[in-house]
């Protein structure tokens, strides 16, 4: 089993020396790694952060013949125009169809959604500020708002300003050996920040304060041949740095490149049971499918305890509402009780940036933004509406749904879940879902790859990302760059670039007639 990465329990002083571990986290790290020895079948993963009521043995059974994958295309499935059941909005599609809240949304939250939009399109400031409602940004950071990264909270762009690289951002980590961690795990493989850049890269800063420096992308063109001779040509990038303002990187660091995802459904991601989620998992392929997908474990920082990984690229945080928090924290330099350095993202060898004056005030709660606005951030984020699907019902879409699912599509992006019943959250409660997603780690191929090691993902392990409203990217974004880091120029090409697990899929769509390949496009555009 591979180990996973749990180094960012250890203090960020301390990150530089592995052999600093203090005792305390020794014991968790033992405990955790006993725990997951047994995975998948020796282990049950709580929903810590949902108010599940359980469900009956009926009500289990129900479920299962709901999820149960469709046999018959020649007409649309029950309910399958409303990818996201009752919270599913109905709009025209156009720059806003992405920004519109929960169809199930009782009148009197949509105040608190309202709210919670003014929080994910504030622009902070800088230390110090006349008004503590919005200082504490950076010192060093990659955006001045939620927004600025997902824009009309659909996908980032890859189109570069003037002073940054707007939506798209570099992890960082360097390769280390905790052996010294516990007699009982010898050979600990995990990955640590780099020392002096941290984890993310940071290409802006605030006044008076050099960002981390500059980077740029460039493209080589390669050409795949299709069966009927048609040739699409895929773009590979390389990145390099153009400016280090903190001195040279350490000769092994691993960058990750990542641009910013669409926003809707997460509520009803966040739902999902965990236990739905690995009922997909198959490490070992005991199936002999050649599809091996593996669950993310890492440990939650609101509970203290492993739980499932469900958000980010390398599904490296449990829920939404850590995932919104990494995400003020890393990206905007904004501290929350769970992660309350008011430095942000820099590191213990950038001392003018840690000195600088943040946002941090008891009127807060010594952070930068009250728990009560993170609450608020968390609930809009998670009601943004799906919307409904569009000609779904077109006999050249039911077409490209069949063959999505011939060409094997189903093994990793999963149609269909139900959510859990809800004490708390009705908008999200009982739903029928249609992510094409199954949230679990699947290795992609080297020409994806990162090499760069997150938890239990490895350099070529990605999560599944949800497919639905990717019909609607272009419209919203102004663009149609997918894949984790954009690189792909429209859906075909996306598909061209699957390896690893998906390899033998995607050489059926090379070798499928055009129509075929056309009415492929047409159902994930209908999505």
């Amino acid at each position: 089993m591979q180990i996973p990465d749990y180094t960012y329990w250890v203090t960020k002083e301390n990150t530089t020396n592995p052999a600093a571990v203090p005792a305390a986290m020794n014991v968790l790290l033992i405990t955790i790694l006993t725990t997951l020895a047994g995975l998948p079948d020796g282990v049950v993963l709580e929903d810590h952060h949902l108010g599940v009521v359980p469900r009956t043995a009926e009500e289990a059974a129900r479920i299962g013949a709901v999820v149960a994958p469709a046999r018959e295309f020649d007409a649309l499935e029950q309910f399958e125009t409303n990818p996201a059941g009752k919270a599913t909005l109905w709009s025209k599609p156009g720059r806003t169809s992405f920004s519109q809240p929960s169809a199930s949304m009782e009148f009197d939250r949509k105040l608190d959604f309202e709210l919670g939009k003014a929080m994910f399109e504030k622009l902070w400031v800088g230390s110090p500020s006349s008004n503590l409602a919005s200082d504490g940004l950076g010192p060093i950071f990659n955006a001045r708002s939620c927004r600025a990264c997902h824009m009309a909270d659909g996908r980032g762009s890859l189109a570069l300003s003037e002073n940054s690289n707007i939506s798209l951002l570099l992890r960082l980590s360097v390769p280390a050996q905790l052996a010294s961690v516990s007699d009982e795990i010898e050979g600990f493989l995990s990955t640590l920040p780099e020392p002096t850049y941290g984890t993310q890269f940071q290409d802006r800063s605030v006044p008076g304060m050099e960002p981390e420096g500059r980077f740029e992308v460039s493209y080589a063109e390669e050409p795949v041949r299709l069966s009927d001779g048609e040739v699409v040509y895929l773009r590979r990038p390389t990145y390099s740095f153009t400016e280090l303002n903190y001195g040279p990187m350490d000769e092994d660091t691993m960058v990750s490149p990542r641009i910013a995802q669409q926003m809707i459904g997460l509520g009803l991601l966040d739902a999902i049971p965990a236990a739905d989620i690995l009922a997909h998992a198959d490490p070992e392929d005991l199936d002999g499918d050649g599809i091996s997908g593996r669950p993310q474990i890492v440990p939650s920082k609101e509970f203290g305890v492993p739980m499932l990984g469900r958000f980010g690229h390398k599904a490296t945080e449990p829920s939404l509402y850590e995932q919104t928090a990494a995400a003020f924290h890393g990206d905007i330099g904004i501290s929350t009780w769970m992660l309350p350095e008011g430095y942000g993202e820099c590191t213990a060898r950038q001392t003018d940036c840690r000195d600088a004056p943040d946002g941090n005030t008891e009127v807060h709660g010594n952070v930068e933004i009250p728990q009560n606005a993170l609450d608020l951030t968390v609930f809009f984020a998670g009601n943004l509406a799906v919307p409904t699907r569009r000609g779904a019902d077109d006999p050249e879409v039911l077409r490209g749904k069949e063959i999505f699912y011939t060409a094997g599509c189903t093994g990793c992006h999963v149609p269909k879940f139900v959510t859990a019943r809800l004490e708390d959250r009705p908008e999200h409660s009982i739903q029928l879902i249609w992510p094409y997603s199954d949230m679990l780690l699947h290795d992609m191929g080297p020409d994806l790859a990162d090499n760069r090691p997150v938890g239990m993902a490895n350099g070529q392990e990605w999560r599944t990302p949800p497919l639905w409203g990717i019909g609607l990217t272009e419209t919203v974004s102004g663009h149609t760059h997918f894949l984790h880091d954009g690189r792909a120029r429209s859906l075909l090409e996306a598909i061209l670039w699957h390896g690893g697990e998906a390899a033998p899929h995607k050489q059926r769509v090379v070798e499928m007639p055009k129509s075929d390949r056309d009415a492929l496009i047409r159902f994930l555009e209908s999505l």
